[in-house]
């Protein structure tokens, strides 16, 4: 059976919490910052940092304590991911989609035995892919072609799943199939199973070449008459699995609009420090009013973004559904920091446009947020869908 979510998660005690992200400041800054030139040559996170963050208990901050993890609210793994996000972005991926999108699937949607045999693992630091994007499909479930056909004791699945993040390290996959020929109401041809990446039939792709975020690494999840058990269909019901996509979702892009603002103020901080350094007739550029305006349009989109990251996470913690919300601070927050690193380019001058300096890197590295978990494009139909819905004309 399903988790029954009717009681709101309390999370972690406030005091244990601060005392928690104070420590994480310290290893964001002296840990994960300086390693990330190595992690951008090795293209993954080092070996030492992820034992690190299984030793931190990272990888069990949602899971809830009877399976070994922190139990922390949506608030509270929020905030983590934040604090995480000021370093290079490899760091939060290899993270977020085991803590934020699989765990969740399985606490909401996975069966007591799903969650006895799973959750425990991913404390532990196996690492999960969740597998909804195919070739010619992202956001519209209905073009959805991977299929699972029951054969007695299992599903056979079939087909193609594309810029699966963590995919090329993963042990398991949440994979989104087709369950129905046909397109059945409210999505419910869509199932979700998990499947380890070493069964027969499964194969990942080569890692994908990317523009930015080097050390987070994508590739497509092959199956071919991949043979699953039964009891690897997420909750034991078909049907489910958009759902649970969706409710996942939400988490992803709440996790996206933290890891945006955080990006985008370690580039404000640079972009700062630069400013106060470079010297421009005879006095630091700092000086120029018209520097100064893009600091501080820079600072103000910023706080908006987490005063709409608090808003929405609040609201979570209340038990309550945000996916307005999530996709209102999801669209805000990536745009805003597109602008705030384009900004910090425009203030590095001719130096931001070169790898010798950072401005150069966070400017690749920030384009992403505005595609993964949903384009801009795919949040402005959430959230219009919903206002329509409130409004009584949908």
């Amino acid at each position: 059976m399903a988790r029954d979510d009717t009681q709101p998660n309390p999370g972690m005690d406030e005091e244990s919490f601060q005392t928690f992200l104070e420590q994480l400041d310290r290893w964001v800054r002296e840990r994960l910052i300086p390693a990330e030139t190595k992690t951008i040559e090795l293209n993954r996170v080092p070996d030492d940092i992820r034992q690190e963050m299984i030793d931190m208990g990272l990888f069990g901050i949602t899971t809830p304590e009877a399976y070994g993890g922190a139990g922390m609210k949506t608030s509270q793994y929020i905030e983590t991911m934040k604090r995480i996000s000021y370093a290079a972005p490899a760091y939060r991926s290899l993270l977020s989609i085991n803590v934020g999108m699989v765990t969740t699937a399985l606490v909401k949607g996975g069966t007591e035995e799903q969650r006895r045999t799973w959750l425990p693992r991913l404390v532990e630091g196996t690492i999960a892919a969740f597998a909804l994007t195919e070739p010619g499909s992202g956001s519209d479930s209905a073009g959805l072609q991977t299929t699972a056909v029951r054969d007695g004791d299992d599903y056979v699945l079939n087909g193609t799943k594309r810029y699966i993040t963590n995919a090329p390290f993963a042990d398991m996959v949440i994979v989104m199939a087709r369950t129905s020929k046909e397109n059945l109401p409210k999505n419910g041809h869509v199932s979700a199973f998990l499947v380890p990446t070493d069964a027969p039939g499964v194969t990942i792709g080569k890692p994908d070449e990317k523009m930015g975020q080097s050390g987070a690494q994508i590739a497509d999840v092959i199956l071919e008459d991949a043979r699953i058990p039964a009891a690897n269909l997420l909750g034991g019901v078909e049907g489910r699995g958009f759902m649970v996509a969706m409710q996942s979702l939400d988490n992803g892009r709440l996790s996206i609009a933290a890891c945006s603002t955080a990006y985008a103020q370690r580039a404000l901080d640079s972009g700062l420090k630069y400013a106060t350094e470079r010297k421009a007739f005879g006095e630091p550029i700092s000086g120029f009013q018209l520097i100064q305006a893009m600091l501080a349009d820079s600072k103000a989109e910023i706080y908006a973004s987490e005063c709409m990251i608090k808003d929405a996470t609040a609201k979570a913690d209340t038990g309550a559904r945000v996916s307005m919300e999530a996709a209102c601070a999801k669209m805000f927050a990536s745009e805003m920091c597109g602008r705030v690193v384009d900004r910090v380019v425009q203030i590095y001058g001719g130096a931001g446009y070169l790898k010798e300096y950072e401005a150069e890197r966070f400017f690749r590295d920030a384009r992403l947020y505005r595609i993964y978990e949903g384009t801009t494009q795919i949040q402005q139909l959430v959230i219009a869908k919903q206002m329509l819905r409130e409004a009584g004309a949908l």
